[in-house]
């Protein structure tokens, strides 16, 4: 007879909220670590099918932090749903204006490509000023090196 593994109940998960200040970290550094939290990997109770992760503020997006020539070089694309409607822009003009954008792309990389990792998305909140709305929530600060 085998031992099964225990899984988690809902009950039994618990959601915290973390703020993380993004100014001067590294971007993909930054976005990993949130990733991490996000997808509940920092928990013992972690489980691959199961959103056990804790939300994620990050706050101070404009001033994350591009190594190399990034800044110019790196290319966000999208596309319209039209005949030649492919938009391109660097990574400089994302970050003046929609700095909060560079950040969320990152970290979306970062997560399933699944209904859960889009559930485990929408616990992420980015500003891109020192300001966020949810202190109510209580959230602890987390240390990225």
């Amino acid at each position: 007879m085998s031992s099964r593994t225990p899984l988690p109940k809902l009950s039994e998960i618990s959601r915290r909220w973390i703020v993380v200040d993004a100014d001067g970290k590294v971007l993909g550094r930054l976005a990993t670590t949130v990733a991490r939290h996000l997808t509940g990997k920092t928990k013992p109770i972690y489980t691959p099918f199961l959103d056990t992760g804790d939300f994620v503020v990050v706050v101070n997006a404009e001033k994350v932090a591009l190594t190399g020539a990034k800044e110019t070089d790196k290319k966000y694309r999208r596309h319209t749903g039209f005949p030649g409607g492919l938009k391109e822009t660097t990574a400089g003009k994302l970050r003046t204006s929609r700095p909060e954008k560079l950040v969320e792309e990152a970290v979306k990389g970062m997560l399933p490509k699944t209904k859960l990792g889009r559930r485990m998305f929408k616990k992420l909140k980015v500003y891109a000023g020192p300001n966020h709305p949810h202190a109510a929530q209580g959230p602890t600060p987390a240390a990225i090196s």
